[in-house]
């Protein structure tokens, strides 16, 4: 998860009477998480309409805060192409056009680079990617109609359970740092403590999906947490190299979208490719089942 330095709204939440070891932003940083949790469940769990909404306004944002890390405040027709693209790829995706759903990106990928001018082209380009490809990638898993929902719940816990696990992980026990050039609070206590909580939490999904292996989804849910962290620690890297604390300051405790769901973005890119490579036609099945 991305460690955040103290914000000044922690004083009115009383945030100094939380545990040291953990951080006194920890209180903060709970009460924001569950009301997001609150937020994505209600989208998530009243179909895959509204849970095609949900993941096409985060896609926007996600473009609107990528575009001012990279461009700042004048990314003006940069940022119309950003937002443009998400949102196309979104509806695409929604209504089953996953190939052309791709293809907006690419088409948006290209024109971001080119309308750059030269500032950060290829940031630019991967900006459409980063905020496209996974919300075409969940939203695909999410059209499922067997094990859809089963398999967009398995996703967001287990990156729950790996942020979670990596930020108590890491505060309580810490240890080397993974990476401290790129992010000084990141330990390896906290990477390994995310993957083996995403294998435990992933096994116990074999009590929900009928024919599925505790062994398999274990290790789906070890790689998924694994790929989340390293999305994190990418996304810790991008701000190092744009100079910023947090991309924005949409949500209090956490920053911004992408400091939020950075591990998010990279496992259902992830889990989109695996069901592609596994069975196309059923992706969550592929995920869940690996048939």
């Amino acid at each position: 998860m991305t460690q955040h330095d103290q914000h000044d709204a922690e004083a009115g939440l009383g945030a100094s009477a939380a545990d040291p070891a953990l951080g006194s932003d920890f209180r903060l940083r709970l009460l924001s998480g569950l009301g997001m949790a609150a937020v994505a469940a209600a989208f998530v769990f009243t179909g895959p309409i509204s849970f095609s909404v949900l993941v096409a306004v985060v896609a926007l944002l996600l473009s609107w805060e990528w575009s001012r890390l990279v461009h700042g405040p004048e990314a003006d027709i940069v940022l119309i192409v950003h937002l443009a693209a998400a949102f196309a790829a979104s509806a695409l995706a929604a209504f089953g056009y996953v190939g052309l759903g791709l293809l907006a990106l690419a088409i948006g990928a290209i024109l971001a680079m080119v309308l750059s001018l030269g500032r950060n082209s290829v940031y630019a380009a991967i900006g459409v990617f980063y905020a496209g490809l996974p919300a075409i990638a969940i939203i695909w898993l999410r059209s499922d109609h067997t094990l859809g929902l089963v398999a967009v719940v398995f996703l967001i816990v287990i990156i729950i359970a790996a942020d979670t696990a990596a930020f108590v992980s890491g505060r309580l026990l810490g240890g080397p740092k993974l990476w401290p050039r790129v992010s000084p609070n990141k330990t390896w206590a906290g990477l390994i403590g995310a993957v083996v909580a995403s294998a435990v939490v992933g096994a116990c999904f074999w009590f929900f999906v009928k024919g599925a292996s505790p062994l398999w989804l274990a290790g789906m849910a070890a790689v998924l947490g694994f790929v989340s962290q390293i999305g994190d620690l990418v996304e810790s890297a991008l701000k190092r190299r744009f100079g910023v604390k947090d991309t924005s300051h949409l949500i209090p405790g956490h920053g911004g979208i992408m400091d939020r769901v950075d591990g998010l973005v990279a496992a259902a890119s992830a889990a989109g490719l695996i069901g592609m490579a596994i069975n196309v036609h059923v992706p969550a099945r592929a995920l869940l089942l690996g048939s």
